[in-house]
């Protein structure tokens, strides 16, 4: 009788967290979020990040990545590539709260009055979304990804390592804090 070896692969982040990344805190641990704006998992998630952020301040490096999942949230990849525009102005923060805030509204003129709201320049954005300026960014983020063994939103990364777990706070505490005692 011959046994076949069980081996089990940890899904690791194969594209680090460059200069050019949305990301917010200077911790040494870092989260690597792939997210989708029109995931609901992910706007449960949002507000636990932010709480995350608020609680772990000073441990936690955030990175948001694009995964949008547009086989199931059809605006998706638009919200997306609004957040890029809004990110080429310096305002991608302001617009990633706005679009999970109302997630549940996203469609094409929805954007554009968030991007009014964020006092943004809608007409511009408006040319370079449906140019598609933005959306090798976007496609960047997904296809890094797939290749990290993302599958579905959301999906951290904790210090390069899946987050298997679940994204609760309290279990999203408990990993950050691990990773910060194993790091010292």
């Amino acid at each position: 009788m011959t046994t076949t070896p069980f081996q089990v692969t940890v899904a690791r982040l194969v594209v680090p967290v460059g200069p050019d990344e949305h990301t917010q805190g200077e911790g040494t641990v870092s989260l690597v979020e792939y997210g989708d704006y029109q995931c609901p998992y992910c706007g449960m998630a949002h507000a636990i990040v932010r709480d995350l952020l608020r609680l772990r301040h000073e441990t936690v490096r955030y990175t948001y990545r694009h995964f949008p999942l547009t086989n199931v949230h059809p605006y998706a990849e638009l919200a997306a590539e609004v957040a890029e525009a809004a990110a080429a102005r310096g305002r991608f923060w302001p617009a990633h709260d706005w679009l999970f805030e109302h997630q549940r509204s996203i469609n094409p003129r929805q954007l554009m009055v968030g991007v009014e709201r964020l006092g943004l320049p809608s007409e511009e954005i408006a040319d370079e979304v449906g140019a598609h300026v933005h959306l090798d960014r976007v496609r960047r983020d997904f296809v890094g990804g797939v290749r990290s063994g993302v599958n579905g939103t959301p999906t951290f990364f904790i210090n390069g390592v899946r987050h298997d777990g679940g994204y609760a706070l309290e279990e999203l505490l408990e990993a950050v804090d691990e990773a910060a005692e194993a790091a010292t």
